[in-house]
């Protein structure tokens, strides 16, 4: 099994249904615009892991997104065992308006 051709594929397969999924919706919506809708929509409020993975998916993002977030500093698991923006996602945000 050649990992590398395979892994290749699926990223060709997932920028073609990127550009489907734009041409079937809100064009103006790319990846930036999408990601830029979830941290408005999340603000500064925690979220369970189910109320995340069901933001990311409105977005037109997979629900597992969060962890992909929180690998990247982007979101934190608070004390009370919600998920919260860091502010690195603010300051990205604020930094596009």
């Amino acid at each position: 099994m050649d990992v590398p051709k395979i892994q290749s594929a699926l990223r060709l397969i997932a920028r073609g249904l990127e550009e489907l999924a734009g041409a079937l919706g809100d064009q103006d919506a790319g990846e930036d615009e999408r990601t830029a809708r979830v941290i408005r929509e999340w603000g500064r409020r925690g979220l369970t892991q189910k109320e995340a993975s069901e933001l990311f998916q409105r977005h037109g993002f997979a629900p597992q997104t969060t962890g992909g977030w929180a690998r990247g500093e982007w979101v934190e698991l608070g004390d009370d065992g919600l998920r919260y923006l860091t502010a690195k996602s603010h300051a990205w945000l604020e930094e596009r308006s």
